[in-house]
């Protein structure tokens, strides 16, 4: 295999998950932050994300649970949640932090667990998809520098 192949290959999927919509320019910033003493920085800090938003997904889930909905309390984690997931670049989940927001705000619990619902499958996914790009990734090697998607 060709020399250059597999960062070739890493740099596609990552231009993939910014078309798809994934991704925004936050990913990128963090990328910058990496360098050759810690060439794994972005995926130690989706890793913490993960660890530490999974107890605040679970929260919201504890939340929505409860009768009747405390669409305050529901509100606070889901701008924890939000905030969290703006800082690793996480579009997708975001944009749904956003929808649920508008439906706690709405008073609309119905809206609210439908919402949550597909918050729950973006963030699945994107974990899915990060996990399968960072292997790729080391499988690569470490790359001579982080470039913007175009």
């Amino acid at each position: 295999m060709e020399r250059g192949q597999p960062r070739r290959q890493v740099a596609a999927m990552k231009q993939s998950l910014f078309d798809q919509g994934y991704l925004d320019e936050q990913f990128i910033q963090l990328e910058e932050l990496s360098d050759d003493a810690n060439p794994n920085f972005v995926e130690e800090i989706v890793i913490l994300y993960y660890r530490d938003s999974s107890r605040l997904v679970s929260s919201i889930e504890q939340t929505l649970e409860r009768s009747p909905l405390d669409f305050n309390k529901l509100e606070s984690l889901l701008h924890q949640f939000k905030g969290s997931s703006s800082s690793i670049g996480a579009k997708k989940v975001k944009a749904e932090c956003t929808l649920l927001g508008e439906y706690c705000r709405a008073g609309n619990a119905e809206g609210c667990t439908r919402s949550f619902q597909q918050l729950k499958k973006e963030y699945s996914v994107l974990r899915k998809k990060l996990e399968a790009y960072f292997q790729l990734a080391r499988q690569a090697g470490p790359a001579e520098s982080a470039c913007r998607p175009k």
